[in-house]
């Protein structure tokens, strides 16, 4: 299959998913859309953590880095998009047994801003961060990042007077839609694609595999890591600012470990090291997490009576994850992507097995 094929395949997939998105967010032609918020609501979902998974991919997969603060970037991105884009009513709500200090109680700045500043704020901390820890390698490197987002997750509790401690924010203006996620989720894989196809995507990979030999090669593995960690860090401040505008409402308790193993999962499942694994993955497990919500309520089965047991989603959901892993170790793409070309192939290979 040439080049132009794949090109006019590319395009029209991408088409046919802004019809699907535009119809989805606001209806189309004049018909209605024929998704519920709910189901909205959860494609905004996939979208965030496709962005999410991708950022922590380009760390533990690309790079070979095996990072466990991606909590703690998600929370200082949500919070500066709380903090920025709420308004002065709204931080008096809050703020009402310890005043938010000046002049924060005053600003109010458009969204778009605030997720810049969130990405921003979120990639210099990154930079404080992996300026120390990065020097670490495997398990070290794995207990500094999570010591991290713990700390990041306890600042939060203590200093009222800036993050409402452990109460929280609620009344985020919720600006988040599926455009902004999909152009989130767009322009991430967009760059990701750039950065893996380029001399430096290519320095990336080579850290990964031997350290020590792309040194030897004129590699500043240093500086790398470092570009790595810094980018992954915007991207996961970015989305978590857009979570919080989704959701509605932010406090501490989000930004645990669990949230930093769930995006881990997705990237585990689809592929370290795979960009279209990840997108798979993180639609999957998303999908996932909200379909099998239904076992934790009440089941009748014939004669048979099951009452609802709390958390037994993630029960089921683990046993699903161990199955995919027996079969697929190295996830569901490995380290490969998706191509029209791979897809040609295979539908090529099928009929000649069939004639």
């Amino acid at each position: 299959m040439d080049r132009n094929n794949n090109l006019l395949y590319t395009l029209i997939a991408v088409l046919v998913l802004a019809v699907v998105l535009a119809w989805a967010q606001t209806g189309l032609f004049g018909l209605v859309s024929p998704w519920n918020p709910y189901t909205v609501r959860i494609m905004n979902l996939c979208a965030i953590n496709i962005g999410l998974g991708l950022a922590l991919n380009l760390v533990n997969g690309f790079t070979g880095q095996f990072s466990l603060g991606h909590a703690g970037f998600m929370a200082v991105g949500a919070y500066t998009v709380a903090l920025l884009v709420m308004s002065p009513a709204a931080k008096q709500m809050n703020f009402f047994m310890v005043p938010l200090v000046a002049p924060l109680d005053k600003i109010q700045v458009p969204f778009l801003v605030g997720i810049i500043m969130a990405g921003l704020l979120a990639a210099l901390f990154g930079l404080l961060v992996g300026a120390p820890v990065l020097r670490l390698k495997g398990d070290y490197l794995a207990i500094a990042t999570l010591g991290f987002a713990e700390i990041i997750r306890v600042v939060i509790v203590n200093v009222k007077g800036l993050t409402n401690g452990a109460l929280g924010l609620k009344s985020i203006p919720g600006h988040t839609n599926l455009w902004w996620t999909a152009a989130y989720a767009a322009l991430t894989v967009l760059l990701m694609v750039r950065l893996v196809n380029s001399s430096y995507g290519r320095a990336l990979k080579a850290i990964r595999e031997d350290e020590i030999a792309a040194e030897a090669m004129g590699i500043n593995v240093f500086y790398h890591k470092m570009l790595a960690f810094v980018l992954a860090a915007f991207l996961a401040g970015v989305g978590g600012g857009l979570q919080a505008s989704l959701i509605g409402s932010i406090d501490p308790a989000m930004y645990k470990l669990p949230l930093t193993f769930q995006i881990l999962l997705m990237v585990v499942l689809g592929g370290m090291g795979s960009i279209t694994g990840t997108v798979i993955a993180a639609t999957i497990v998303t999908a996932l997490m909200e379909i099998l919500r239904f076992v934790e309520s009440p089941l009748t089965l014939g004669a048979i009576h099951l009452p609802g047991i709390p958390g037994m989603r993630m029960v089921v959901f683990s046993l699903l994850l161990i199955v995919v892993t027996l079969f697929y170790n190295r996830g569901l793409m490995g380290d490969k992507e998706f191509s029209w070309d791979l897809l040609h192939s295979r539908r090529q290979t099928k009929q000649g097995v069939t004639q």
